[in-house]
């Protein structure tokens, strides 16, 4: 079986962390973390993990992350793009500096990182980890859905544009149970603890995201999926993983204004039922 080049972001928890584990067995996988801390235990898995910082809240991280994946390797065999955060609150209280930083992580920090390794993606696979959120406006969340739907629209289109022959892929997962809610409640938390006229809510946005933490889709179950586009010669442009992300993919079928009245009774009926 011919040794592959792997490219994961967000690789030390979650879906990245199990895809990590799983490809280091038989491939190189060049895997990027944000944590200092976590770069000895990458390493720690197998000879075949070559980790690589990249903060994308810092832009002057990416290119050097292109440069030294580069100096490393002429050919990248699939390219996995994770790495990601989650802005919380009402948009009318979130801070603007908040709402950039959304896209500035998951979306164009993954176009900047995509575009500098452009010259070694000939003929490779792109697969970006996007989510349910892609279809459309969850309550309090919305600068996060916005960026997935954004990801899905600039990469499609470099898709339809790139005459490199690369195969895009979308992951549309659920929820999923990772470390990322534990982590987004911390981060949001000057809007979440002490949001004056939305108290209830965002009690009930953290009650929930810490439910999610433990009783989301397997990653493993999100990670079969990645690996199945992977390996098909033709993958589906989208894979939706989850029956609730396939809920969600067939409500953003509906007409906007029915959509927005079964969010709002949907919102208030789990909130009384909290």
């Amino acid at each position: 079986m011919k040794t592959k080049i792997y490219v994961i972001t967000g690789a030390t928890s979650g879906i990245g962390e199990a895809l990590v584990e799983r490809l280091s067995k038989d491939n190189i996988v060049y895997a990027g973390y944000r944590n200092e801390e976590k770069a000895e235990k990458l390493k720690a898995i197998s000879s075949n993990i070559y980790p690589f910082y990249v903060d994308y809240a810092k832009p002057e991280t990416i290119k050097a992350a292109a440069d030294y994946i580069k100096s490393n390797c002429t050919k990248i065999d699939t390219l996995i793009n994770i790495a990601g955060c989650v802005v919380a609150g009402p948009v009318e209280k979130i801070e603007m500096s908040e709402i950039r930083r959304q896209f500035d992580v998951n979306v164009f920090g993954h176009l900047e990182f995509t575009k500098d390794l452009m010259d070694n993606l000939e003929g490779a696979k792109i697969i970006n980890v996007s989510s349910m959120a892609s279809f459309g406006i969850f309550p309090f969340i919305s600068p996060y859905c916005a960026s997935k739907r954004c990801l899905d629209m600039l990469f499609n289109s470099l898709l339809i544009e790139n005459k490199k022959d690369l195969k895009i892929v979308s992951i549309k997962p659920g929820v999923i149970a990772t470390p990322l809610w534990g982590k987004s409640v911390d981060e949001n938390s000057k809007y979440l603890e002490k949001c004056q006229g939305y108290e209830n809510e965002m009690q009930f946005l953290m009650n929930n995201a810490m439910k999610n933490e433990k009783k989301g889709l397997s990653v493993e179950k999100v990670v079969d999926v990645i690996l199945k586009a992977d390996k098909a010669k033709n993958p589906k442009l989208s894979y939706t993983v989850g029956k609730d992300a396939k809920f969600a993919e067939f409500i953003s079928r509906l007409p906007q204004g029915l959509v927005n009245n079964l969010i709002k009774l949907g919102l208030s009926f789990r909130m009384k039922k909290n």
